[in-house]
Protein backbone atom coordinates (compact mmCIF):
# COMPACT_ATOMS: atom_id res chain seq x y z
CA UNK A 1 0.00 0.00 0.00
CA UNK A 2 1.35 3.40 -0.95
CA UNK A 3 0.49 6.51 0.99
CA UNK A 4 -1.26 9.30 -0.80
CA UNK A 5 -0.92 11.77 2.06
CA UNK A 6 2.20 13.08 3.71
CA UNK A 7 1.48 12.55 7.39
CA UNK A 8 3.29 11.47 10.55
CA UNK A 9 2.81 7.77 9.82
CA UNK A 10 3.97 7.96 6.20
CA UNK A 11 7.02 10.06 7.11
CA UNK A 12 8.03 7.54 9.77
CA UNK A 13 7.62 4.73 7.23
CA UNK A 14 9.79 6.69 4.78
CA UNK A 15 12.49 7.00 7.45
CA UNK A 16 12.37 3.25 8.13
CA UNK A 17 12.78 2.32 4.47
CA UNK A 18 15.29 5.04 3.63
CA UNK A 19 17.61 4.53 6.56
CA UNK A 20 17.58 0.75 6.10
CA UNK A 21 19.05 1.49 2.66
CA UNK A 22 21.53 4.04 4.03
CA UNK A 23 22.82 1.67 6.72
CA UNK A 24 23.66 -0.95 4.07
CA UNK A 25 25.13 1.46 1.50
CA UNK A 26 28.89 1.05 1.22
CA UNK A 27 29.50 4.79 0.72
CA UNK A 28 27.01 6.27 3.20
CA UNK A 29 26.69 3.50 5.77
CA UNK A 30 30.08 4.04 7.43
CA UNK A 31 29.53 7.82 7.75
CA UNK A 32 26.09 7.43 9.29
CA UNK A 33 27.07 4.48 11.51
CA UNK A 34 30.09 6.39 12.79
CA UNK A 35 27.96 9.44 13.67
CA UNK A 36 24.75 7.74 14.85
CA UNK A 37 26.05 4.39 16.09
CA UNK A 38 25.43 0.85 14.96
CA UNK A 39 22.79 -0.14 17.51
CA UNK A 40 19.11 -0.15 16.62
CA UNK A 41 18.12 2.14 19.52
CA UNK A 42 20.38 4.93 18.25
CA UNK A 43 18.94 4.53 14.77
CA UNK A 44 15.36 4.58 16.06
CA UNK A 45 16.13 7.87 17.82
CA UNK A 46 17.70 9.30 14.64
CA UNK A 47 14.79 8.21 12.44
CA UNK A 48 12.28 9.76 14.85
CA UNK A 49 14.27 13.01 14.92
CA UNK A 50 14.52 13.23 11.13
CA UNK A 51 10.84 12.31 10.71
CA UNK A 52 10.08 15.30 12.96
CA UNK A 53 12.31 17.45 10.71
CA UNK A 54 10.20 16.46 7.69
CA UNK A 55 7.03 16.86 9.79
CA UNK A 56 8.05 20.46 10.43
CA UNK A 57 8.43 21.08 6.72
CA UNK A 58 5.28 19.37 5.49
CA UNK A 59 2.94 19.29 8.48
CA UNK A 60 3.87 22.44 10.37
CA UNK A 61 4.90 20.41 13.41
CA UNK A 62 7.24 22.14 15.78
CA UNK A 63 8.80 19.25 17.69
CA UNK A 64 12.07 19.14 15.71
CA UNK A 65 15.01 20.52 17.63
CA UNK A 66 18.23 20.32 15.72
CA UNK A 67 20.56 22.01 13.32
CA UNK A 68 20.80 19.85 10.20
CA UNK A 69 23.31 22.04 8.41
CA UNK A 70 25.53 22.17 11.51
CA UNK A 71 25.37 18.37 11.75
CA UNK A 72 26.69 18.10 8.19
CA UNK A 73 29.37 20.72 8.74
CA UNK A 74 30.58 18.80 11.79
CA UNK A 75 31.12 15.57 9.82
CA UNK A 76 34.55 14.64 8.53
CA UNK A 77 34.87 15.75 4.89
CA UNK A 78 33.10 13.50 2.41
CA UNK A 79 32.85 13.63 -1.39
CA UNK A 80 30.18 15.84 -2.92
CA UNK A 81 29.01 12.83 -4.95
CA UNK A 82 27.67 11.28 -1.75
CA UNK A 83 24.77 13.75 -1.91
CA UNK A 84 23.66 12.14 -5.18
CA UNK A 85 23.84 8.69 -3.60
CA UNK A 86 21.74 10.01 -0.70
CA UNK A 87 19.23 11.55 -3.09
CA UNK A 88 18.99 8.36 -5.16
CA UNK A 89 18.27 6.28 -2.06
CA UNK A 90 15.79 8.89 -0.84
CA UNK A 91 14.02 8.92 -4.22
CA UNK A 92 13.82 5.10 -4.31
CA UNK A 93 12.39 5.10 -0.80
CA UNK A 94 9.88 7.90 -1.44
CA UNK A 95 8.65 6.15 -4.59
CA UNK A 96 8.17 2.92 -2.62
CA UNK A 97 6.19 4.64 0.14
CA UNK A 98 4.17 7.36 -1.58
CA UNK A 99 1.91 7.81 -4.56
CA UNK A 100 3.64 9.70 -7.36
CA UNK A 101 2.51 13.23 -6.49
CA UNK A 102 3.51 13.03 -2.82
CA UNK A 103 6.79 11.30 -3.70
CA UNK A 104 7.63 14.15 -6.09
CA UNK A 105 6.73 16.79 -3.50
CA UNK A 106 9.06 15.25 -0.92
CA UNK A 107 11.81 14.58 -3.44
CA UNK A 108 11.74 18.17 -4.72
CA UNK A 109 12.17 19.49 -1.19
CA UNK A 110 15.00 17.01 -0.52
CA UNK A 111 16.74 18.11 -3.73
CA UNK A 112 16.42 21.78 -2.73
CA UNK A 113 17.89 21.10 0.71
CA UNK A 114 20.71 18.98 -0.73
CA UNK A 115 21.58 21.70 -3.23
CA UNK A 116 21.70 24.32 -0.48
CA UNK A 117 23.85 22.11 1.75
CA UNK A 118 26.24 21.35 -1.12
CA UNK A 119 26.65 25.04 -1.90
CA UNK A 120 27.50 25.79 1.72
CA UNK A 121 29.73 22.73 2.23
CA UNK A 122 31.69 22.85 -1.04
CA UNK A 123 31.35 26.28 -2.65
CA UNK A 124 31.68 28.69 0.27
CA UNK A 125 34.67 29.22 2.53
CA UNK A 126 34.22 28.05 6.14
Amino acid sequence: MKYQAINKESLQRLMDVFYAKVRKNEALGPIFNDKIGTDDASWEHHKKKIASFWGGIFLGEQDYHGAPLRAHLDLPPFPREFFQIWLNLFAESAQMIFEQESAQTILQKAQDIAKRFQTILYDMPH
